[in-house]
């Protein structure tokens, strides 16, 4: 296929669909990572058109999800407390901290702005060579690229007051931790095709090899779903554990090395917390020691205490794969993307949002 309306194929989905039904025998639980995958599967009505023994669980492959609640504070914090030129995706600026949200903070009067580019933040510290400017650098390894760029960027040109207030997290290590939950029903996974982009597909393999289960990488388009939900199952059906690249047309085995050498010269790799889930190890990328000068965390010796999560939200077992969004007894009430008790529900790629914004209240019942 050549054109992105051959992935939203009516006639395709249908081949698709009725293969999974003729080939599922038996329940699989299957965990696509990627909160773009969710969004996809919901909005598309994909949940209700496969078998309903291949039951799809929703993974924490959302970083603005699983952005820990004190690092929301220190941004907060930076805005506030620092006068800083706070800069951020527009994702991360309506999620709640503790206390309140960047939204909050810019209403109070800081100097919150939302940018589609690191490299804006970049010009607007050139720009402002009396403020320091701070970039809340979020998200997986598929804009950890642009996040590094920034900093060799500013490096390069000699700009002394830009830094990053790094929250980079990596999804193997947090597949991983999800397989090792007491609670997981996991047997497939589909994982992200955009991280697999820059990162290439072999670190994937110790986790085939380790648990004994399938993984596909897809892509996000109806097609590419259903395409992968199919190979994962007749995997399992076949009882085999193998990695398989749905997603060839954009990931090739190797990543984009270009992308990977910017990212290992500015970022090593360190523990991370995980919001709703804990600490995982090595999980997380943070700015070299080297380059301390352009880390927010160093450059300002933040030191925020740590508070517990709303004890009403259950995004951590939403974002394991052990509830579903509307299993929570907040969904929809309490919690809405108006007013949301946690992140899942903010983000574009929360599974909370994708549930309230496209799934009937008829449809929130399994069968």
């Amino acid at each position: 296929m050549k054109y992105m309306s051959e992935y939203r194929s009516s006639e395709v989905v249908k081949q698709y669909v009725d293969e999974l039904h003729k080939i599922t025998t038996q329940p699989w639980t299957i965990m696509e990572v990627c909160g773009g995958q969710t969004h996809s599967l919901v909005k598309n009505g994909i949940l209700d058109i496969i078998p309903k023994n291949v039951r799809m669980v929703h993974g924490p492959g959302c970083p603005v999800c699983v952005t820990p609640l004190n690092l929301i504070d220190k941004a907060v914090y930076l805005a506030e407390e620092k006068g800083v030129i706070l800069c951020s995706y527009g994702d991360m600026i309506r999620v709640p901290g503790s206390k309140r949200s960047l939204l909050e903070s810019k209403a109070r009067g800081a100097d919150v702005r939302i940018l589609y580019s690191p490299l804006e933040a970049v010009k607007i510290a050139q720009e402002n060579p009396n403020r320091e400017v701070v970039f809340f650098a979020v998200g997986f390894e598929t804009t950890a690229p642009a996040n590094a760029l920034s900093v060799v960027h500013a490096r390069r040109a000699g700009i002394k007051n830009y830094s990053i207030l790094a929250s980079h997290v990596l999804v193997p290590p947090a597949m991983e931790a999800v397989m090792n939950d007491e609670d997981t029903l996991i047997q497939g996974f589909l994982a992200a095709g955009h991280v697999c982009t820059i990162m290439g597909i072999s670190e994937y393999e110790p986790l085939v090899r380790k648990y004994n289960l399938p993984i596909v990488v897809t892509g996000f388009e109806p097609v590419d779903l259903l395409q992968g939900i199919l190979m994962t199952v007749r995997q399992l059906e076949k009882g085999e554990a193998k990695l398989e690249n749905q997603y060839s047309r954009v990931v090739r085995p190797e990543g984009n090395p270009d992308a990977i050498k910017v990212i290992n010269e500015v970022f090593e790799v360190e523990d991370r917390e995980w919001r709703g889930i804990g600490n995982i190890p090595k999980s997380g990328w943070e700015v070299k020691d080297e380059l301390a000068m352009y880390d927010a965390n160093k450059k300002f010796d933040v030191n925020i205490v740590k508070v517990p999560e709303c004890a009403d939200c259950i995004a951590g077992l939403v974002l394991k794969g052990i509830k579903k969004p509307y299993e929570c007894s907040q969904f929809g009430t309490k919690c809405s993307p108006e007013k949301p008790l946690g992140a899942p529900m903010v983000s574009s790629e929360g599974a909370c949002a994708a549930y309230y914004h496209y799934s009937n209240a008829g449809d929130l019942v399994e069968a």
